[in-house]
């Protein structure tokens, strides 16, 4: 994953957490979850626009 070790992972984890404290990492996931929820679903929509526009016409 992106050339990360273990301990460094670790010691980003502390250093979010210190910085957001743990009242808001929940927040904070939440928001990046639906974030990549909306991206993945616009980018399936312009996929499927494009197979449209690709196809053949009868």
């Amino acid at each position: 994953m992106f050339g990360l070790g273990g301990q460094e992972l670790l010691l980003i984890l502390v250093i979010v957490l210190l910085l957001f404290g743990a009242k808001k990492l929940p927040e904070l996931a939440r928001g990046m979850g639906k974030g990549i929820k909306e991206f993945k679903k616009a980018q399936n929509e312009d996929e499927e626009n494009n197979k449209a526009d690709t196809m053949p016409k009868k």
